[in-house]
């Protein structure tokens, strides 16, 4: 006779059942601990706001805290930072942010996004550390939680062991860095250059580069930005040979040379070509002054005392005895050069006793601000040097042979392309392949995604919320897309303001409409006719029941709308302002 079911299993298989929980439970978890979490919230997909996160169980560290500048499609934006509305749900987890090095793009949000994060402790060399101090400074934050590390020290976080290793770039005491972690080591390479003949004589640490390699690299971060170049990128020294044929062939005119703040070899080896010829060198620029008085004080730009002065002084001297370093190197509306090109700067007139040389190449997409200024300064009656040939500039970054040599020094497991646009990384997870990565190693990241690493593979995760975070004097929030399609909507096609005084309940009106036009031009009868269509859009309220003002603007809006749609073919925003009486 069959056993009648009770409605409870036999004890052996509760027992069974328990353990299969328990043991999936235990297990499960040691699985998910095995794996490290690694989070791109910026610099892939795109040049700039670089920021990448490791996660290994309730522990997190962050690499850079970048921003980028506005585009043509953020009108009135300063600046750009990553979102991390990840890290701040998690910001307990966060045990460090660790600099490459000092640009903008790698360390220009820490004044904007580090008290969101809760201020944990920024590890950065002495000169990365000075920019980060002097950002939050300016901010008004109190500085605080910051160490000083140099290449070769090994920082100790939790289960995370950071070391710092000297590369090439173009600003002092960069790194790459090695991490070790629980699952194996992350190979980041941060920006650099492999220059045999650097200016400040601390070659690219190749030996101890290839000796992580040789212990065995899980992961490698690698930059990406010359992908697309052959060869190899030219040494600093390069420019500086030419800077000297330059201020020879130019001996009886005022030297103006715009570049990056930031390259302080560059500014050294200027500032050695104009002690050599005997001139004074005048700051211009609150950027360039601010980090020539830091990169001195530690010791990373040397010069005589009285090299420096300012411009009352220089302009008594002779123009040859003159040397202006300046910032506006992008065409930046408000930098030194750019004022200086359009007449308004004080106490720098440009003459025809002017050399001028743009010692930079143009960024895409801020071509056209820097054509504008080398216009404007030719027609004041300057010389001016711009062109690329003339080898005035050399990139910071690794061309196609530097950024072999740097996978075949690493040897990594799996490799993950960053630093770039997506061409740029497309580009690179290729060339990952003919060193022999296959391409089921690799990951092509964008914002917001995550790979979770483990010792023997490699596994796209669930994305976290990422992204641009807009600031414009404070961040635009959750506002920012339509702040900014309203700003683009009104820069495009101007806009219109409807000017009425109504007694809401009888509907009469007292005063308008008058109709004003910002940015478009509609004919000389539009007033008249958009008067018109406002009178005859209010004949057809039932005034009795409108509940508010709004109501109102709104059916003004759509009537001045479908007249512009029928007959200008036009899209300008629509104002209408409403006084009630």
């Amino acid at each position: 006779m069959p056993r009648k079911f009770s409605g409870k299993p036999p004890y052996y298989l509760i027992y069974i059942s328990k353990f299969s929980i328990i043991s999936t439970i235990i297990f499960g978890g040691l699985l998910l601990a095995k794996s490290l979490k690694v989070v791109f919230l910026g610099g892939v997909g795109e040049i700039g706001k670089n920021m990448t996160a490791l996660e290994y169980g309730e522990n997190i560290i962050i690499i850079d805290i970048g921003m980028s500048f506005p585009t043509e499609d953020t009108p009135g934006i300063d600046v750009v930072v990553p979102d991390v509305t990840y890290l701040s749900q998690n910001k307990e987890k966060i045990k460090g942010i660790f600099i490459t090095h000092g640009h903008e793009d790698h360390v220009g949000g820490v004044s904007y996004l580090w008290p969101e994060l809760g201020c944990p402790t920024i590890y950065g060399t002495p000169f990365s550390l000075a920019i980060a101090r002097h950002k939050i400074e300016e901010s008004g934050l109190p500085v605080k939680n910051m160490k000083e590390v140099n290449a070769g020290d090994v920082v100790n976080v939790d289960c995370f062991k950071v070391e710092f290793i000297k590369v090439c770039h173009s600003i002092a005491e960069a790194s790459a860095l090695s991490i070790t972690t629980p699952v194996g080591v992350v190979f980041v390479t941060g920006d650099f250059k492999i220059d045999f003949t650097p200016i400040d004589n601390k070659l690219t640490d190749l030996e101890r580069i290839g000796e992580i390699g040789k212990k065995g690299v899980l992961l490698m971060l690698g930059e990406s930005t010359n992908v697309e170049r052959n060869g190899h990128t030219m040494s600093e020294r390069t420019v500086g040979e030419s800077f000297d044929v330059i201020f020879g062939k130019n001996q009886k005119k005022r030297m103006i040379v715009a570049t990056f703040s930031t390259n302080n070899y560059r500014l050294q080896q200027l500032m050695d070509i104009s002690v050599k010829y005997n001139r004074k060198v005048v700051l211009s620029g609150r950027s360039m002054k601010n980090i020539v008085d830091m990169a001195a004080k530690l010791n990373e730009l040397t010069f005589p005392k009285d090299l420096i002065v300012d411009i009352d002084k220089a302009n008594k001297l002779p123009p040859e005895r003159v040397t202006i370093l300046c910032t506006g190197s992008q065409g930046e509306p408000m930098s030194a050069l750019s004022r200086m090109s359009q007449g308004t700067f004080d106490k720098v007139t440009i003459s025809a006793t002017d050399t001028v040389v743009i010692s930079a190449t143009p960024i895409p997409g801020n071509e056209r601000g820097v054509y504008n200024v080398v216009n404007n300064l030719y027609k004041l009656g300057a010389d001016v040097i711009y062109n690329p040939s003339d080898d005035i500039h050399v990139s910071g970054h690794a061309c196609k042979e530097e950024l072999k040599l740097m996978l075949s020094l690493v040897r990594p497991k799996f490799f993950i392309p960053v630093h770039g646009e997506y061409r740029h990384l497309k580009l690179h997870q290729r060339l990952a392949g003919s060193m022999g990565i296959p391409e089921y190693n690799t990951f092509i990241p964008d914002v917001g995604n995550t790979v979770n690493v483990y010792k023997n593979k490699m596994v796209k995760g669930n994305n976290v919320p990422a992204g641009n975070n807009f600031i414009d004097g404070v961040a635009l929030g959750e506002n920012a897309e339509t702040i900014l399609r309203d700003r683009k909507a009104l820069s495009d096609n101007g806009f219109i303001v409807i000017l009425l005084t109504v007694r809401l309940k009888s509907g009469e009106i007292l005063a308008g409409p008058d109709i004003i036009l910002r940015g478009l031009h509609l004919g000389d009868t539009f007033p008249d006719e958009a008067k018109e269509v406002v009178l005859n859009a209010l004949k057809q309220v039932d005034f009795e029941n409108v509940e508010d003002i709004y109501e109102l603007k709104t059916i003004i809006r759509k009537a001045i709308r479908k007249f512009i749609d029928k007959n200008y073919k036009q899209l300008p925003m629509i104002l209408p302002i409403i006084i009630e009486a």
